[in-house]
């Protein structure tokens, strides 16, 4: 192999060493479900990248330590690999049930093989379905997830959970090992945040952190009235802001506003960096309003869901009758309207701010200006150093600040020494320069890859689908939320399930690792031509 690709060959068996383990840990549920035919599927998920990720690292133990190039590279191909290789459970229990070849024990239960396990039997929709619950996204290839088994419905569930941290992070805090090598693959995963000095500490507290708030997740779902397997899996996907449900209609199928409220906090939770829970369970709760970015962030959740409730009302979304009945109570009138409209608006617009993209009603017959907003929410996300998708708050203030910052300059002499507080950080001109274009490039390269996919979208969708659908759904894979208007399936066409795997991919790594490791690819076949 190439000199210069050990390191990558090394820590991309580290990976798939750490993702064998999380399918190895999923037999559990096969069995305590009763679903041992999917134990072979799993088992043989698990064996191969546990065989290729030892290979590779036994065989290139060697290799020196990665810089900041191999970093981008191993992260962005890492990704792409535990998508990839987080496929086969989807495939093989896919097969598995359409070929049936165990007996007794092992043989598939009548009704199991359904139109929409069925699917899966195509890789590429196994793939879309693995990349979407890894990043995080939640956009899906299935039509009614409640008929899956219940290993699926899990396997989609812990995919996500273990995205929302990321990948990267876990091997870190499972496989560590000392030196620079862990906290370049750190910062090479969209992260700079540190909560202690040593980054194997940082990433092992982020996920006891992580642990604790899913056990929390869980218990007010279940408290709100959900059944308990659902509650599981929801509150899993709903701290990741990740989206993906075990019911038909994601959190719609319980029609039941308690539900929807009570899912609020947990998606609002997975917004919050890190760092600020860590100081909030220390008992440092003034963060939740000291801090900038969490700071902005309640500004944000209120005056989107304001506004989105506005254009609701003023559209008459909801004036669809006179009555209403919610959980026995009978509202009339306009006061129906006004309730629905806020539970609905609420919803709808934290979880596409959150990048969670649960759903509570269909939004796609929803006016222009509705869907946009939501489209806006999905493009910015929620803070930096969550588990959410988009350009990130940090990045809006940092440009919103930056831009007042230069036009005030013109009114002060050439002389003058000025400072920007910015995160609690102040900015000279030339750290205040570093910090807006890396803002600006990181918005620029958003909006153009929103725009390629867009493109690609318009020219193979259905007709029937609007311009404003089109933005929602390509915002939607983009910023890792998941919310559809109906475009995403199986019967997609090719090309825009492809686009939106890349889609997908780049938005959970911000873009640029990506588009080093394919530079880095290219100058290291043209180098050895």
């Amino acid at each position: 192999m190439r000199q210069r690709l050990k390191p990558l060959a090394r820590d991309l068996g580290r990976i798939l060493t750490a993702l064998s383990g999380i399918v190895f840990a999923s037999i559990v549920v096969s069995v305590a479900w009763g679903e041992f035919f999917a134990v072979p599927a799993l088992l043989v998920s698990g064996l191969i990248p546990l065989g290729i990720g030892r290979l590779l690292t036994t065989r290139y133990s060697d290799a020196d330590e990665i810089g900041k190039l191999h970093g981008m590279m191993i992260a962005a191909s890492g990704w792409l690999l535990v998508g990839l290789f987080g496929t086969l459970p989807f495939v093989l229990i896919a097969w598995t049930v359409a070929v049936d070849p165990f007996f007794g024990p092992l043989a598939v239960p009548a009704g199991m093989d359904t139109p929409t396990l069925a699917v899966f039997r195509n890789p590429l929709n196994g793939f879309f379905e693995s990349l979407s619950g890894f990043t995080g996204t939640g956009l899906t290839m299935t039509d009614d997830e409640s008929v899956l088994p219940r290993t699926l419905q899990w396997w989609r569930t812990f995919t996500e959970w273990i995205g929302g941290v990321g990948v990267i992070v876990l091997t870190t805090a499972i496989l560590a090992r000392p030196g620079s090598g862990s906290l370049t693959l750190y910062e090479s995963e969209a992260r700079s945040e540190k909560i202690h000095p040593s980054i194997v500490s940082t990433v092992r507290t982020i996920w006891w952190i992580f642990i604790l708030f899913t056990f929390v997740s869980i218990s007010i779902l279940y408290l709100a009235g959900m059944p308990t397997w659902d509650a599981i899996n929801h509150g899993m996907t709903g701290l990741a802001t990740g989206g993906f449900s075990v019911t038909d209609a994601s959190i719609g199928e319980y029609n039941n506003p308690i539900i929807d409220f009570a899912m609020v906090p947990v998606m609002i939770l997975g917004s919050i960096a890190f760092p600020i829970h860590y100081l909030m369970l220390q008992g440092d709760l003034k963060n939740l309003y000291t801090d900038p970015q969490t700071r902005w962030l309640w500004g944000y959740f209120s005056l989107g869901s304001v506004a989105l409730v506005g254009l609701l009302l003023l559209n008459g979304t909801f004036e669809t009758s006179r009555v209403a009945v919610t959980n026995g109570i009978v509202l009339t009138g306009s006061s129906a309207t006004l309730f629905q409209t806020i539970r609905y608006g609420l919803f709808q617009f934290v979880s596409a701010a959150s990048c969670t993209g649960f759903g509570t009603t269909g939004v796609g017959d929803w006016s222009a200006p509705a869907q946009l907003t939501m489209s806006f929410a999905m493009f910015l996300g929620a803070a930096a150093g969550s588990t959410v998708g988009g350009i990130k708050l940090i990045r809006l203030i940092t440009l919103v600040k930056g831009t007042a910052f230069r036009i005030r300059g013109v009114f002060y002499p050439d002389s003058a020494i000025r400072y920007l507080k910015l995160d609690d950080r102040n900015l000279g001109e030339a750290e205040l320069s570093r910090e807006l274009e890396e803002a600006a490039i990181i918005a620029f390269l958003w909006i153009l890859f929103l725009g390629v996919g867009l493109a690609v979208l318009l020219l193979t969708i259905d007709s029937s689908f609007t311009l404003e659908n089109a933005i929602f759904e390509i915002a939607s894979a983009q910023g890792n939320v998941g919310l559809s208007t109906g475009i995403t399936g199986p019967d997609m066409p090719t090309p825009a399930k492809v686009m939106f795997l890349f889609n997908m991919w780049i938005g959970r790594l911000e873009i640029i690792p990506v588009l080093v490791l394919l530079r880095g690819l290219l100058d290291t076949f043209n180098f050895y031509r």
